[in-house]
């Protein structure tokens, strides 16, 4: 199975490759337009010349099985366009693309070409988030939090914040019927920035703040007189009386800790088996996005 991994940053070293390189039966290649990043990569993997190119054309003539794209966002358009109108089924760091016109556009592309489209929601398959779905979720609460890093409102929307509103999306029990959006702004800059969703006996709010003081991410969703709540996607304590905690053991993943390796695998799973996989799901997450972008700068306009 030949698999293309295009873009070896951050992600794609911590987070991806360890898991690719694992896979037997696999056959990977690599893709950056930095040579010296390139081959210090492969050299790490012990990967031969031939699976080692510097341009998507290069990597297109090996006739890949599928592809995984850990590009920047703003060149998502352009790869993942190439890639499903070669026929290669893909997986794509969230999110498809920062303005909601070109995730649309390269959606129905794939739905157009039958091909494979996924996006990198991993902490739908994080063991943690995972057990929150089978509580009872009347409120759900996620924080994602930050230090010192106000930001441009449609990216720190786009490439983080979409954490948050596809975990709520994921979690909330039935259909939403209102969306409130509160956020802060100075400068030009966000500093935080509030997402409530409700509906039929359940209310859930994201909250993203640019300048808490502290990197941290906690979940939790309670309801029925219990609570689930899970820290850094490592910690859960159950609270029902009296506090129950349990920790990730010592030697699991960050990867699998974190949803990546179960995301990673069960899209080759679904290459494998030629089942062809929709974004349309995901679609809907990058729509509530633009939502918030707009509801965003309305407010930052009214002030």
């Amino acid at each position: 199975m030949k698999v293309g991994c295009i873009g070896l940053g951050d992600i794609a070293l911590k987070a991806y490759l360890p898991v690719l390189a694992l896979q037997p039966g696999l056959e990977l290649h690599l893709q950056t337009r930095t040579p010296a990043t390139l081959h210090r990569v492969a050299d790490g993997l012990r990967l031969p010349p031939e699976q080692r190119h510097t341009d998507l054309d290069a990597l297109l003539a090996q006739g890949l099985d599928a592809a995984f794209v850990h590009a920047p966002t703003a060149a998502h358009p352009e790869i993942v366009a190439r890639l499903l109108e070669a026929g290669v089924p893909t997986y794509v760091d969230k999110p498809l693309a920062y303005e909601f016109a070109d995730s649309e556009r390269l959606v129905r592309l794939a739905e157009e070409r039958g091909v494979a489209l996924a996006v990198g929601f991993n902490r739908r398959y994080a063991p943690g988030y995972m057990q929150c779905a089978d509580h009872p979720r009347e409120l759900i609460l996620m924080q994602k939090n930050r230090v010192g890093l106000p930001e441009d409102p449609r990216t720190m929307i786009l490439d983080d914040f979409i954490h948050v509103v596809d975990t709520l999306r994921f979690l909330v029990p039935g259909p939403v019927d209102d969306v409130t959006v509160r956020a802060r702004t100075e400068g030009g800059l966000l500093h935080h920035v509030v997402l409530q969703l409700a509906g039929d006996g359940f209310t859930a709010l994201g909250v993203m703040n640019r300048l808490s003081g502290s990197a941290e991410e906690i979940l939790e969703v309670s309801g029925q007189d219990t609570k689930r709540q899970v820290l850094n996607l490592a910690e859960i304590v159950d609270h029902k009386g009296q506090p129950t905690v349990r920790r990730r053991g010592d030697w699991v993943p960050v990867a699998r800790q974190r949803g990546i390796e179960q995301a990673a695998l069960a899209f080759l799973d679904a290459v494998r088996a030629g089942t062809v996989l929709s974004a349309r799901d995901a679609l809907a997450t990058h729509e509530l996005c633009e939502r918030v972008v707009a509801a965003v700068r309305e407010r930052a306009a009214a002030r």
